[in-house]
């Protein structure tokens, strides 16, 4: 029987940041002591597409032959499919046992990624997943098809990796005295995952003696956390823009947030923050709901 401790999820699909989000999975499983499990899906929907393209190609006259046809290639399409996704879930477990985790737990399901992910949310601690997916591996200025979807629909801690794996040393927490800022700083001041780290607390506020005040109360909080040296940085400027230069400018491994804090119609009318952070910054992002 599977153990009921809530896992480290990382999301296996091919794509080149696979062996990252293997890398971050098994170091954040360590950290917190928790099991580690990978998922592959199987989304059946993309069959379908595939098999319509191919009527066209066949004459009205050949409906029965056309059936047959169609049903032998959904069926040879599915085995690959399946085949393929075993294979790479058995890659992921020896990457992650090489990384020193005992016993991860492989599990392939046949649907949608996101409605895997509602499914299973209750068994989640952290869910680790890439920026991009295999459809949109080679364009570096966009980011994966569902990720928004996903980041939206759980509440749990989603780490979206974008780079190849280095262990954290230095994280940042991006803060401007929000409710999904402040319950970031609650968790990161409970959870062991960021013991020993160093952590630049950033506000990028116009109004210094605001940010001052929110920055105060924010790193008090933190340093419950007995284990955690904390860094106060106030700026000036457009947020995204200077929270990334700031993380290049000090070597930072990790940056942590609240995420989508606002409505979507707000987001479509202003432009959502989380959206432009995941796209500009260049080390991986920890969304905190």
């Amino acid at each position: 029987m599977e153990n009921q401790q809530p896992k480290v999820l990382a999301c296996i699909d091919g794509a080149s940041l696979t062996e990252a989000v293997c890398d971050y999975a098994a170091w954040i499983a360590q950290r917190v002591d928790a099991p580690l499990k990978l998922l592959h899906t199987i989304d059946h929907h993309q069959e379908t597409a595939v098999s319509a393209d191919l009527t066209g190609n066949i004459g009205l006259g050949s409906q029965e032959h056309l059936l047959e046809t169609i049903i032998e290639l959904e069926q040879q399409q599915s085995k690959l499919k399946l085949h393929k996704g075993k294979l790479m879930l058995k890659a992921a477990k020896e990457r992650v046992k090489q990384a020193g985790i005992v016993e991860p737990i492989c599990n392939q399901r046949h649907g949608g990624l996101i409605e895997s992910l509602i499914e299973l949310e209750d068994s989640i601690r952290v869910l680790v997943l890439g920026l991009r997916g295999q459809v949109h591996d080679n364009r570096s200025d966009q980011i994966g098809a569902k990720l928004e979807a996903i980041i939206r629909s759980l509440h749990r801690p989603i780490l979206v990796v974008n780079d190849h794996f280095k262990t954290p040393h230095r994280m940042m927490i991006a803060y401007d005295g929000s409710k999904a800022a402040d319950k970031a700083v609650d968790m990161v001041a409970a959870s062991a995952l960021y013991r020993g780290m160093s952590c630049h607390l950033v506000c990028v506020n116009k109004n210094e003696e605001t940010a001052a005040k929110l920055l105060e109360q924010a790193s008090t909080r933190l340093k419950t956390n007995g284990d955690i040296e904390v860094t106060t940085v106030k700026l000036q400027g457009k947020v995204e823009q200077e929270l990334c230069a700031y993380q290049q400018q000090h070597d930072i491994d990790l940056t942590v947030m609240g995420a989508f804090s606002h409505t979507r119609l707000r987001d479509m009318l202003l432009g959502s923050f989380t959206h432009k952070m995941l796209l500009k910054t260049q080390k991986p992002l920890l969304l905190l709901r």
